[in-house]
């Protein structure tokens, strides 16, 4: 008989694997695998899709910079991210690398149509591109421009922050422009493509209405990516070799598209807010160009910040999963990341709120209304759930229409992917079971004979709570509701949500006597500091009071001119940003006596070049490899001979000879000094 059953795909981003990910990057995987397991969970033939996106220019200074070929750099960062996603319990049913030879197949079909229908044509482009974006820019979309001293434009930084570079090259188009209006009236046909609502607001006013340029699509200034077919100078630009991958995970290109007739159109692309455009521009008109239908739906969620800010390993201020995990299980951190993140909005992490969500979410409501209630199951009852036998009270009745009410909210707010709300919704049972507790007073009934149904009927309501509870934590916590299951006597039962029933418990069933807390209640301030401890913001804490002790003894000398120069005030050295970085490579720059070149780890995945006037004082630059330095980070970038300083290191000179500062080995790459 044929699989009768609806389906359901679903897609992460797939990820650049130019840095380990941490939890604002796994966001988004566990919010996906959520909604893949309450599908599954209503009757969907589910398909789950997550990956990594592995070509160009910067996954190959990466690997260059760590003496890799890029090949084996990818292969090393998808191990990594392959393991993470097994840590965290994701049911992914593929994980799709850019480098698999059946993607970059099919990668080169898809562009070899698009220009053989006319949608790819062949020019040059000359613009600002940042390597981090993997994005052109025009001079009047920078964020920051720098100039030399006679006003011409030399550099800059994009709206990200990110630092852009004069790009002149061969390129292909894309004709965007050709389908803008197309584009336009498609939003207006389906107002829900884009969710939320906002974030469709922001395609229309700030890229559409404006008008849309023509992409480019190819470059030739790098070799790590697909090769242009029949011109292979060109390599498929980030774009149409990253969009594709939802389709060519399927088979879409290739001899076996099974797959592609089954699952496409996907239901839901589920991105950051960061990458929304690319998806909800880019890619609709590449799939109306292919004449293929769209994508039901695209979330763009919000980030997960710090307070100081968005997470980064510059800033100091990021946590990875693992130690989430490895401290207090999968089901508190995955709780904590779908909690935390209202539906369009940014969620805000601090290690306060983490430790009270452990304490009070989930070790009084949840894993306190478990330990009463088997305890008095096994006290009142000697281990047995005896099932119903009196008339319901009204407090019965209410308990009853709160699960009800609750799993149809929970269930329309879960297909719309607003985990946050209904886990709140959850939660509202959970509370209403606790009253439940106060209002029944199972412990008094316990003293009178003639209560003993009544308390039997209580205990079984309790029960039926639980189990009804444990069913719906079951997209999001992959183990909490066994262990509920297993504590009511209920082992190895999984429970469908689509036909969900209170009542539906089974009589008789042994409750375990005592188990072991789910949720253990943590200390608040051993916690609190354990988290702060693992971030690497402890070291910018330290930069700040460092700075505060140099503030104050540079006004107590201001009037001193021990040096021989003009003394400045505190305000004009808080200008200065000074880093500590590990130099990752070193060599002589090309034609040029005094000129050395240093690759160094600032904190950040790309790291940055700094070129130093000091040849003749290290003559073999490579034995430098490895040592931590001092560096000034805020220093408009230059080029000279050629090559971009992003940067000067900091030396010492005495009697004709210069030494770099070298700095203990224990300083983390990125950290501020003050």
């Amino acid at each position: 008989m044929a699989d009768t059953k609806p389906t359901y795909y679903i897609t992460t981003p797939i990820y650049y694997p130019s840095g380990k990910l941490h939890i604002g990057n796994s966001y988004t995987t566990i919010a996906c695998d959520a909604e893949a397991r309450f599908k599954r969970l209503t009757g969907y033939d589910v398909f789950y899709l997550t990956g990594t996106d592995e070509h160009g220019l910067k996954i190959e200074q990466k690997a260059e910079q760590l003496g890799m070929k890029p090949q084996e750099y990818v292969d090393q960062m998808a191990t990594g991210i392959k393991k993470l996603w097994k840590t965290l319990d994701i049911t992914n049913d593929k994980f799709i690398r850019t480098t698999d030879d059946y993607h970059e197949r099919a990668v080169q079909k898809i562009f070899q149509q698009l220009l053989d229908q006319g949608d790819i044509y062949k020019g040059k482009y000359t613009g600002w591109y940042s390597v981090d974006d993997e994005e052109y820019f025009t001079e009047s979309q920078l964020a920051e421009v720098y100039r030399d001293d006679n006003g011409k434009v030399i550099g800059g930084k994009a709206p990200s922050g990110h630092e852009v570079q004069l790009v002149e090259e061969e390129s292909y188009f894309f004709k965007m422009s050709k389908y803008a209006d197309w584009l336009m009236d498609y939003y207006k046909e389906h107002p829900d493509f884009i969710e939320p609502h906002t974030r469709m607001n922001e395609m229309v006013n700030n890229f559409l209405k404006p008008g849309l340029e023509d992409l480019a699509v190819t470059r030739t200034s790098f070799n790590w990516g697909v090769k242009v077919p029949n011109d292979p100078k060109h390599v498929v630009y980030v774009w149409i070799d990253a969009l594709s991958n939802y389709i060519t995970a399927l088979g879409y290109g290739s001899d076996d598209n099974r797959l592609f007739k089954k699952y496409w159109p996907a239901d839901v692309h589920m991105v950051g807010k960061e990458i929304v455009r690319f998806h909800t521009i880019y890619w609709p008109i590449m799939l109306h160009a292919l004449g293929l239908p769209l994508p039901k739906h695209v979330i763009g969620h919000g980030w997960l910040t710090m307070k100081d800010g968005k997470m980064s390993k510059s800033k100091g201020n990021v946590i990875y999963p693992q130690t989430l995990v490895e401290r207090y299980g999968l089901d508190a951190t995955r709780y904590y990341l779908l909690r935390a993140m209202p539906f369009g909005n940014d969620g805000i992490f601090s290690p306060e709120d983490f430790v009270d969500k452990v304490n009070f979410d989930l070790a009084n409501d949840l894993g306190n209304l478990l330990n009463r209630t088997v305890a008095m199951i096994n006290k009142y009852q000697g281990g047995q759930v005896q099932g119903t036998n009196t008339a319901m009270t009204p407090y019965d009745q209410d308990l009853e229409q709160t699960a009800a009410d609750v799993l149809a909210e929970y269930s329309d707010l879960m297909d719309q992917c607003h985990f946050a709300e209904a886990l709140a919704s959850v939660w509202k049972l959970i509370s209403r079971v606790n009253k439940y507790i106060d209002e029944t007073e199972p412990w008094v009934l316990a003293k009178d004979e003639d209560k003993k149904a009544e308390l039997s009927d209580v205990m079984t309501h309790l029960a039926k709570a639980l189990r009804f509870i444990a069913a719906l934590l079951q997209p999001t916590m992959p183990n909490a509701p066994k262990e509920i299951l297993q504590q009511l006597g209920l082992a190895d039962t999984e429970i469908t949500l689509n036909d969900l029933s209170f009542n539906d418990f089974p009589t008789a069933a042994t409750v375990v006597k005592k188990g072991t807390p789910i949720f253990p209640r943590r200390d608040v301030k051993e916690e609190v500091a354990f988290l702060k401890s693992q971030m690497t913001a402890n070291t910018k804490q330290k930069g700040r009071k460092a700075m505060e002790q140099a503030k104050k003894a540079a006004q107590e000398k201001e009037q001193e001119q021990t040096t021989g120069k003009k003394a400045i005030r505190i305000e004009a050295f808080d200008k200065v940003a000074l880093l500590v970085g590990e130099i990752k490579a070193a060599g002589h720059v090309q034609g040029a006596d005094k000129l050395l070149k240093f690759q160094i780890d600032d904190g950040t995945p790309e790291g940055r070049q700094i070129l130093s006037g000091i040849a003749q004082w290290y003559p073999k630059p490579e034995k430098l490899v490895g040592k931590k330095v001092a560096f000034v980070a805020n220093l408009k970038p230059r080029k000279m001979r050629g090559e971009l300083s992003q940067g000067m290191l900091l030396s010492a000179e005495h009697d004709g000879e210069v030494q770099l500062l070298i700095l203990p080995d224990s300083l983390v790459p990125g950290s501020e000094i003050g």
